[in-house]
């Protein structure tokens, strides 16, 4: 079997990133490695990650090639000899990758739009509040936007990552969740009352 295919077969970027010491979130949200990240921005799946942040994206042997600074090659070469397998002999257990889906239907693809739409300006906001609010010391009280931050920007991220990334299919049926449960309706609705007091 080609290399490249038994790698991104049978490794997934989340047991790539835990070998090579990325720190992991339980949300399997970490700092990105390929920019000045104060703030956990990168977002690990089983197939690829991607940064919020910079826009980093890629595959596990991407991954590994930007951490050690290798070919592509070199890259899955590195990640065979570290799990211990090679195209004569593959690891047991390897990962499934979905198969492709049919596309889905542009009043799909417009609701998947406005989802990413609505969240990104939600997390903009966030990202924002959690500059201007954060206590500059522990006794100072949190304020009610600090602590909004807290619990919501992990959660919006993985939001955007579902709306965002995977099986067409996958990402309408998010994007319906979402609609029906009225979050998003309500989130927009809050950003644009926000909108006209800051522009009062």
């Amino acid at each position: 079997m080609n290399l490249f295919k038994l790698v991104k077969e049978s490794i997934t970027v989340k047991q790539a990133a835990a070998l090579y010491g990325l720190p992991i979130t339980s949300t399997w949200i970490t700092r990105c490695p390929f920019h000045e990240d104060h703030t956990p921005s990168m977002k690990l799946n089983d197939t690829y990650y991607y940064c919020f942040g910079c826009g980093a994206t890629g595959d596990v042997i991407d991954l590994t090639a930007r951490l050690f600074d290798l070919s592509s090659f070199q890259a899955a070469r590195k990640i065979a000899q570290d799990f211990g397998f090679s195209p004569d002999k593959p690891p047991s257990g390897a990962i499934a990758l979905p198969k492709p889906t049919t596309l889905s239907s542009d009043a799909q693809q417009e609701d998947i739009a406005y989802c990413i739409r609505v969240l990104h300006d939600y997390r903009d906001l966030l990202i924002r509040w959690q500059t201007e609010f954060v206590p500059l010391s522990a006794e100072e009280p949190l304020d009610d936007r600090f602590v909004e931050v807290l619990h919501m920007l992990a959660f919006v991220d993985v939001l955007i990552d579902c709306v965002t990334f995977g099986p067409a299919s996958k990402k309408a049926a998010a994007a319906k969740r979402l609609l029906d449960s009225q979050l998003l309706p309500m989130v927009e609705s809050r950003l644009n009352t926000l909108d006209r007091k800051e522009a009062a």
